[in-house]
């Protein structure tokens, strides 16, 4: 049994090693920080115009309507300091628990100690009710415009979700408790996580999702068994091994986006879209993007078209010596697969027999969640940073799309990683959501300014190769695939956009969940189940469409393929790979650093 003197003794033993890793840590930290390259403040935060005309906004209103103003604050004063009263009356009178708390349910505040412990909770009631007070003055705001409004809502939640006392040490009591608990070892781990972070991405601070070192491409993910047939700059053209003696006669090609790479479709066998359409008899193609530098400066998206999905549409049906195929175009390549069907129809193309549209935007009249980062302010910014680089890094959509969803991609990660000192999860799909893909500078400016601002695929037409596109020339059978809490792209906004296709053969379905879960949906998981309706596909009727319809249990991935099925030509012997192929799957793309 060790004494009272050997304990002390091995505690500060403890204690000046941890001074002594953090001393190092301190180090390693000043020298990453070193590392980091000056950035556009422009690319940071929005127009500073916004917050000035939101407080013109302000003080306007408050000598038009001066009773409206001083009621908001009178009403914020009073909840306030009643709720401070009532904790001094409880320290006065010893009683030290907390009050009964009614506070709506917040994971943040999950610990139990915001609900029983006096000091956290009254910090957690005064920070919600000064959450409340801010959003209900910008609710309340009037005098500015609808768009600026929404932006000033944005960026104001963010603001308050930065503020949350969750993310400060001090105020944090599960990081507190363990930082006792551990005798400071879980900050010292939190440092090194810290240090490791900002480390990775060259004086950056980008919280990493998931355990780089749990997955491995080609190893324990994207492990569907195929082939590289074709390669050139663009892309390389992956053909999976067939699963059954027999396959239908018209082969898939599938375009994913190049923001991200396309194993998201291949994570692992028990949830692989990839893996499951080979299963049902089908000859599949999949696209794999070049992840592109600053020689890519000069790639649009026309070259995206043209060197992209056409050129992968004919080596498909030359590899497999047919006519027509079938085609699934994902997020942003869905948007380009619309663009490239429209030009195939001006030049009388008939390759394509059908397409399929997973969360695809092709109308941005709304734009969602995103739309507070398509104003001239972030995108002249992005513009510049383009120009000057020659392309966009991934750090910027990585950040981009973590702030739209900041307490579940940013400050919780953060306070288990840098508070808590945890290891990051063995979560696949966060380790692909932090694997990023850069973008081309001018096809970014092109999809910014053409399609999200301008709207012009769906307006007076977008200019491509010659061709003035326009939705309505979309006239292939098509099928769109949209997700009910979808923060990327809106399934209203996927539905407007797809009723003014011109094809007068359109399948909508809207799973539920979001961009990502609600398309990667296993029906072995029987976990989200699918709307569908026999209602009419017009353009702004997307909630009376969604009222007529049908709620259904389970994965929309059988219903797909029976329609996919009727669009598929009869059943052939199953075709093998080429003799000749460049790598096995899932190719050297995938996998390869860009020349930055």
């Amino acid at each position: 049994m060790a004494t009272s003197d050997e304990g002390n003794s091995e505690t500060l033993s403890k204690m000046n090693a941890n001074l002594a890793r953090i001393e190092s840590l301190t180090q390693r930290l000043i020298a990453a920080f070193a590392q980091k390259k000056p950035q556009r403040p422009d690319l940071q935060a929005p127009d500073p115009s916004l917050f000035v005309n939101a407080t013109n906004a302000y003080w306007s209103e408050m000598m038009q309507n001066p009773s409206k103003i001083l009621e908001q604050q009178v009403g914020y004063w009073g909840k306030t300091l009643s709720h401070f009263v009532e904790a001094q009356e409880a320290l006065r009178s010893g009683n030290l628990a907390a009050p009964e708390d009614n506070s709506p349910a917040d994971k943040r505040f999950s610990n139990e100690m915001w609900a029983s412990h006096p000091y956290f909770n009254f910090i957690k009631q005064q920070y919600l009710a000064s959450s409340q007070a801010v959003e209900q003055a910008i609710a309340d705001l009037d005098g500015i415009d609808a768009r600026e409004k929404a932006r000033l809502e944005y960026f104001g939640r963010q603001i308050i979700d930065m503020m949350a006392p969750t993310n400060f040490l001090g105020t944090n009591p599960e990081a507190l408790m363990k930082a006792v608990e551990t005798e400071g070892e879980s900050l010292v781990r939190g440092l090194e996580n810290l240090v490791r972070d900002i480390e990775a991405n060259d004086g950056e601070l980008l919280v990493t999702l998931a355990d780089t070192e749990a997955f491995e491409v080609g190893g324990n993910i994207g492990t569907s068994e195929g082939a590289v047939v074709y390669r050139n700059r663009m892309f390389e053209l992956i053909q999976y091994t067939p699963q059954t003696e027999k396959v239908h006669e018209t082969p898939l090609l599938i375009f994913p986006p190049w923001i991200n790479k396309f194993y998201i479709l291949d994570l692992k066998a028990q949830n692989s879209l990839i893996k499951w359409i080979v299963e049902q008899g089908y000859t599949l193609f999949v696209v794999s993007w070049v992840n592109p530098g600053k020689d890519y400066a000069d790639v649009g998206l026309d070259t995206y078209v043209e060197e992209g999905f056409l050129q992968a549409i004919a080596k498909v049906k030359e590899i497999c010596g047919v006519k027509t195929i079938n085609t699934i175009g994902y997020c942003i390549a869905g948007t380009t697969l619309s663009l490239t069907l429209s030009l195939m129809h001006k030049r009388k193309d008939k390759s394509v027999k059908s397409a399929t549209f997973f969360t695809t935007l092709t109308d941005f009249s709304d734009q969602g969640e995103t739309g507070v980062f398509l104003e001239d302010d972030f995108v002249d910014a992005i513009e510049a940073e383009a120009r000057a680089e020659g392309y966009l890094r991934s750090y910027f959509m990585t950040k981009t799309f973590s702030f739209l969803r900041s307490n579940d991609l940013i400050y919780g990660p953060a306070i288990r990683s840098y508070m808590l000192g945890e290891t990051p999860p063995a979560f696949d799909l966060l380790f692909w959501n932090g694997d990023g893909s850069n973008l081309p500078g001018r096809m970014t400016i092109e999809y910014l300014r053409g399609l999200c601002q301008a709207n012009r695929f769906c307006e007076e037409g977008f200019d491509l190769l010659g061709e003035t596109l326009h939705i309505r020339d979309v006239k292939v059978p098509v099928c769109s695939v949209a997700c009910e809490t979808d923060h990327i792209a809106a399934w209203q906004s996927c539905f407007n956009g797809f009723a003014q296709m011109g094809s007068t053969n359109k399948t909508f379905i809207l799973s539920e969940s979001g961009h990502i879960a609600g398309i990667v949906n296993p029906p072995t998981k029987k976990k989200y189940g699918h709307y569908t309706s026999d209602a009419a596909i017009v353009e702004g009727e997307a909630q009376a469409w969604r009222e007529e319809g049908e709620f259904n249990a389970g994965s929309w991935w059988p219903r797909w393929e029976e329609w996919l099925k009727s669009r598929s030509g009869k059943m052939i012997p199953a075709r093998p790979l080429p003799e000749e192929t460049l790598a096995p799957a899932p190719g050297t793309y995938v996998t390869a650093k860009p020349d930055v």
